[in-house]
């Protein structure tokens, strides 16, 4: 395969390939566009927008997302939280395939949490009963149920957990207990996993380590369309044998396919579903932690574009910005902006603009458009471009001849949104899930 034609592949498995569709989004199209990437990671930095709302933006356009809160917080549930990629919606089914990672709670869960269990027994047996009885609940809910452990500890930095927080989350990662949904401020909602999950989840077959391994790198294989052992692995955290061996079976049974791309040198496999279009049509700002940009190599081999989050780097070393989405026109990531909705002054705010080493004549016009449908389905009034960058100045000029943003853009079928509930305007460092 020539590295054009992997890159039309990439973007194909990921919905990314073709513009974006007109219309409103209907929950079908909703649950197809997250369907074919798998998961949605999870992050509550809201600088922009909360990370696992982008994707289904970049592939489908504005939509309403309180189709995202209904899949995940009604029965019956098409989403569910858990431990895939980082924090992550995923489908029930796939819910199932992480079973191996909760049998092995004690090495795959971090210490603090995996530790609690033998520090803290008394509260987790509590912890257990209270939200078998009043479930569900939020860690604050059941903090003030357990009283004096809900304690915080007074040094450290970043995720401060209370004994009760640590305590629900070994029981998430054990399956015990899992989300019923958010609170409007972002809080899970804990609760027994058989008042979430549909009975017939439930009652399917148990999945042994195995075949739970080889389903998860079927998946991701699947989500990239082509790519090697290291991109299906990272696509839910898979390390080890397991994962190899997984990928030889998928390659003995024709699933996948070995091929050699133009430039990479390691072996390289197709999903056997995989298409590859003529030519790829997408205008679209990608999250940082979209899976098109989970795996830095790939990226960077694919597209020729090295791509860091800078969240946690001082602001004086950032080389592009705190919050920077790529922007992908075509088959190619042609600039990069980073951007903040001020939601306090109706502004989408672009702190910086710079050029990619792909940047076409045409990249400022079609990233001045986008930059407007963004702000739209933000809510937000205008656009405000500050002049950090190579592409700023260009950019600035493109919007400063547009028309106003004008009316926001029909979002669909679903609910109304609900504008009335309070959003966070802080930007947390987070590397994953933070409450």
């Amino acid at each position: 395969m020539s590295l054009s034609a992997a890159r039309r592949t990439a973007l194909a498995a990921q919905g990314l390939a073709g513009e974006r569709p007109s219309g409103p989004v209907t929950a079908a199209r909703f649950h197809k566009a997250v369907g074919r990437m798998g998961l949605l990671q999870i992050d509550s930095v809201n600088v922009l927008a909360r990370a696992h709302l982008v994707p289904v933006y970049s592939r489908l356009g504005p939509y309403d997302t309180t189709l995202l809160d209904r899949a995940a917080g009604r029965a019956p549930r098409r989403l569910v939280e858990y431990w895939a990629h980082e924090a992550s919606f995923v489908p029930p089914a796939t819910y199932r395939l992480l079973e191996w990672r909760r049998r092995r709670y004690r090495d795959q869960a971090w210490g603090s949490i995996s530790a609690t269990e033998a520090t803290h027994s008394a509260e987790v047996e509590a912890i257990r009963q209270i939200v078998a009885e009043h479930g569900p609940l939020t860690a604050t809910e059941v903090e003030r149920h357990l009283g004096s452990a809900s304690d915080r500890p007074e040094d450290g930095w970043g995720w401060r957990w209370s004994v009760a927080k640590r305590a629900l989350e070994l029981l998430f990662f054990t399956g015990e207990i899992t989300s019923a949904g958010r609170t409007a401020s972002f809080e899970r909602r804990y609760d027994l996993v058989e008042r979430v999950l549909s009975a017939d989840v439930l009652a399917a077959p148990v999945p042994t380590d195995a075949e739970c391994v080889r389903g998860l790198v079927e998946i991701g294989a699947r989500a990239h369309g082509v790519g090697t052992l290291r991109c299906f692995s990272d696509y839910f955290r898979l390390k080890g044998a397991a994962p190899r061996d997984a990928l030889a079976e998928l390659v003995e049974e024709g699933t996948l396919e070995p091929v050699v791309v133009d430039g990479w040198d390691r072996p390289t496999f197709r999903h056997r579903d995989a298409t590859t279009p003529r030519r790829a049509a997408a205008q679209t700002l990608l999250s940082p932690f979209d899976p098109l940009v989970f795996e830095r190599r790939r990226l960077a081999e694919l597209f020729g574009t090295h791509y860091r989050i800078e969240i946690y780097v001082p602001a004086p070393r950032r080389v592009h910005g705190y919050y920077v989405l790529p922007f992908l026109e075509g088959e190619s990531i042609t600039a990069r902006v980073d951007l903040k909705a001020d939601r306090r002054a109706g502004v989408l705010r672009v702190l910086s603009a710079h050029r990619d080493p792909e940047v076409t004549d045409r990249t400022p016009a079609a990233l001045a458009q986008e930059v407007r449908v963004l702000a739209r389905w933000l809510g937000l009034d205008r656009v405000e471009v500050e002049r950090a960058g190579d592409l700023a100045s260009e950019l600035s000029g493109h919007l400063d001849r547009s028309a106003p943003l004008g009316d926001s853009v029909p979002l669909g079928d679903s609910v109304p949104l609900d504008n009335s509930a309070p959003v966070d305007d802080s930007a947390r460092p987070s590397a994953g899930e933070q409450e």
